[in-house]
């Protein structure tokens, strides 16, 4: 069913004879992270098409999740790969267990205490059909890859189409992360 915004969206004129709705469906499957703004916490918002060509780890973080030591090890990953490239985005959520903060100073104030410098997004949900875009985009792309608990890691290519995931149980210097993430720094090159 073709409806008004469709036909805004297609250009109306003349457009309308020309419509194939195979054509939108490829041009919506192409889309990619890029067209994605996340809320910055204390800061402007992070906006990924501002790191086009560069390979994106999107994390959905929580303060008090046992997890939460991966914070140190995302830092230490974005520290030595940020100028190859490599950028770290920190989501922070409560979705799993109620485990994020509920004000960003205290959400802030638990980056700081791990060392973190990259950019941290305003609390979002990441679940769910009030989840943030980026992660219904990603659920679109890999259904069977939605987060489960705190910690996924999302890795978006240089390309801005989404590569891998992995789930919490996968420490930030797992090789097979490493491993895609150089393969997308290689790429950028």
């Amino acid at each position: 069913m073709l409806n008004r915004r469709s036909l805004l969206a297609l250009g109306f004129g003349g457009a309308l004879a020309a419509y194939r709705p195979s054509e939108v469906l490829a041009q919506m499957s192409q889309s990619t992270a890029y067209r994605f703004t996340f809320e910055g916490l204390e800061r402007p918002p992070i906006k990924l098409a501002d790191f086009a060509g560069k390979p994106i780890l999107v994390v959905n973080t929580a303060s008090f999740c046992g997890f939460v030591n991966q914070m140190d090890g995302l830092q230490a990953l974005y520290a030595e790969l940020a100028p190859r490239g490599l950028v770290v985005v920190g989501v922070p959520s409560g979705d799993f267990g109620g485990q994020e903060a509920a004000s960003p100073a205290d959400i802030a104030a638990v980056a700081v205490q791990h060392g973190v410098t990259f950019p941290m997004a305003a609390k979002s949900k990441v679940t769910g059909s009030d989840a943030h875009p980026f992660f219904k985009w990603a659920a679109t792309q890999r259904p069977r890859d939605l987060p489960r608990w705190n910690f996924y890691k999302f890795l978006v290519g240089a390309d801005g189409n989404l590569v891998d995931v992995w789930s919490s149980l996968t420490a930030p210097d797992s090789k097979d992360l490493r491993r895609a993430i150089e393969k997308e720094l290689t790429a950028k090159s």
